[in-house]
């Protein structure tokens, strides 16, 4: 058996006009911080943040608000 041989496809949902021969795995994984957790954000949620600074801030006043209501055992 020869090492250079290509593995076959698992399965035929991949469409004929996408290409990943010369793709490069992780070419952009080092834009981000290894802290950042990306999360996806439903529509009508995005529409109401302009920024990730603005996602945060409203996160951390609504832990803010939880503690006071809940302080921590």
């Amino acid at each position: 058996m020869s090492s250079s041989r290509k593995p076959e496809p698992k399965d035929d949902d991949m469409r004929k006009e996408y290409d990943f021969t010369h793709a490069v795995r992780g070419k952009y994984a080092d834009r981000f911080p290894h802290d950042v957790v990306m999360v996806t954000l439903a529509p009508d949620v995005a529409e109401a943040f302009p920024n990730a600074e603005a996602v945060n801030e409203a996160l951390r006043v609504l832990l803010k608000a939880a503690k006071k209501v809940a302080p921590a055992a």
